[in-house]
């Protein structure tokens, strides 16, 4: 069976604005998790973010964590690099050191990063570290990476129809902020970091697209999970905690064996984030799809980045967190187990103060 790597979505869906919107309030984005094949790095988040209010500059952050715990970082906004390409058309999304371009509709895009970044640590993140403090070393970053689709494109809302009605009905849909779709990729290329580090990435990634308006008031934590396995089997999955007005919440993913389309499957059991950890934390979860058919995906931390605001999640009560505002993100890497196939993918979970 072939695969079409549009999911039959409209190639415009793929370019990027070619001038500032009228509307302030709408958000345009390119991010990318990426993992290599081995255990020692991984790239938990590399994105620039555009926003229609503040158009001179858009938004980076690069994420790039190794086994022992290192991290390098960027959060600052950048001068925005012309969008226009060689064709003509919108292409290039991209702000000071860091682009994306597309070559091919749903196939192809290049990243470029050329910049410096701040090292610290996934235990310092943990204890309060936060992006800009300037206390760490500035360390000189170049990364190439060729990102070639080879999953269908997942618009959330598009599998499920509980999933598009709370999507179209309820807040899950402005923190979603659609529309926004997900591709699975495999990917090569090349990390430099100072002056004697190389590193030749062989490896995958999840890439993310997003044009809307996007509203996080009513967040109250999730957990985002995907991985594309070496057989061309793959998997993805977004969900919510419950609500306290007894609502369902959002709760869809998909099972890929391939080739073909996503098979659609809702969250049975998620790795809600109890605490935060550099590495080694579980990150299971069960899938079921719409035969019944449960897939257990078995996973642990490789690298973390974190961010906490207010109390750290160990110093929560019962007390506290009805009165303390505290938020915290974990972005990572996690080696996982289908069927007995491994490869490494992404996640990102968080926990508000309201979650309990």
């Amino acid at each position: 069976m072939a695969t079409d790597l549009t999911g039959g979505l409209d190639d415009e869906r793929e370019y990027v604005f070619a001038a500032q919107p009228d509307d302030p309030d709408m958000r345009e984005s390119v991010n990318v998790w990426v993992w290599d094949n081995g255990t020692e790095l991984g790239m938990p988040r590399i994105g620039v973010e555009a926003s229609g209010n503040q158009w001179e500059t858009h938004d980076n952050q690069v994420n790039i964590a190794f086994a022992n715990g290192r991290v390098l970082n960027i959060f600052a906004p950048g001068k925005v690099h012309n969008p226009i390409g060689t064709d003509g058309n919108p292409r290039i999304l991209g702000a000071g050191p860091l682009s994306f371009e597309l070559i091919e509709p749903f196939k192809y895009w290049r990243l470029h990063l050329d910049g410096e970044a701040t090292e610290t640590s996934s235990q310092a993140q943990i204890e309060g570290w936060q992006p800009g403090e300037n206390t760490g070393e500035l360390v000189p970053v170049k990364l190439d990476l060729e990102i070639k689709s080879a999953v269908p494109p997942w618009e959330q809302g598009a599998l499920l129809e509980d999933a598009r009605h709370i999507m179209q009905t309820q807040e899950e849909g402005d923190l979603i902020g659609p529309p926004r779709f997900e591709q699975l990729f495999r990917t090569t290329g090349t990390l430099r970091v100072g002056d004697n580090e190389v590193y030749e990435i062989n490896g995958g990634g999840l890439r993310i697209r997003r044009q809307g308006i996007r509203r996080l008031t009513a967040f109250r934590g999730h957990v985002w999970q995907s991985s594309l396995f070496p057989s061309g089997r793959a998997f993805g999955l977004l969900t919510y905690p419950p609500r306290k007005d007894g609502k369902p919440t959002f709760n869809e993913g998909f099972i890929f064996e391939g080739d073909g389309q996503l098979t659609p499957a809702r969250v049975v059991s998620a790795p809600w984030l109890q605490d935060l950890e550099p590495s080694g934390q579980d990150a299971t979860v069960v899938l079921q799809t719409e035969d019944g058919a449960t897939h257990t995906i078995s996973g642990k931390t490789l690298v973390a980045t974190c961010m906490v605001m207010g109390p750290r999640i160990s110093d929560w009560t019962a007390q506290s967190t009805g009165n303390t505002p505290s938020f915290a993100l974990q972005q990572s890497i996690v080696r996982y187990t289908m069927d007995g196939e491994v490869s490494n993918g992404m996640m990102e979970r968080s926990r508000v103060t309201d979650a309990g």
